[in-house]
């Protein structure tokens, strides 16, 4: 089994800036993608983006050249740099980890409120 625990969520005005971080523990060594989605109030969950272990990235079209996912193997910790953040951004946001044997995780989730 896989851990995680999302952090850096909060309230910011619009244009502004905030850091998520999601650490895992447990069964790391099993971690192929790691990635961030979110769900906002009466829509479905969505990707917002994702990361291999090598490094590749995929990105949601609306958040693409605003946010940005990295990821530090070594720390077992995934982030998701959000910047130029708008209202329509607002949402709970969760980390997932994809494991090589088919599973997938979740973390409990850290809201994200961007005020106009």
């Amino acid at each position: 089994q896989v851990q995680l625990v999302e952090s850096g969520g909060g309230l910011v005005q619009a244009g502004g800036s905030l850091r998520l971080s999601c650490a895992a523990s447990g069964n790391i060594f099993s971690i192929n993608d790691m990635g961030w989605y979110r769900r906002a109030p009466g829509k479905q969950r969505e990707l917002v983006a994702k990361i291999t272990r090598g490094g590749s990235t995929n990105y949601a079209d609306s958040v693409k050249g605003r946010f940005t996912v990295s990821r530090d193997n070594a720390k077992n910790t995934v982030y998701l740099q959000m910047n130029t953040l708008k209202p329509e951004d607002t949402a709970r946001y969760y980390c997932n980890a994809y494991l090589n044997v088919g599973e997938s995780y979740w973390g409990q989730g850290t809201q994200v409120t961007v005020s106009s």
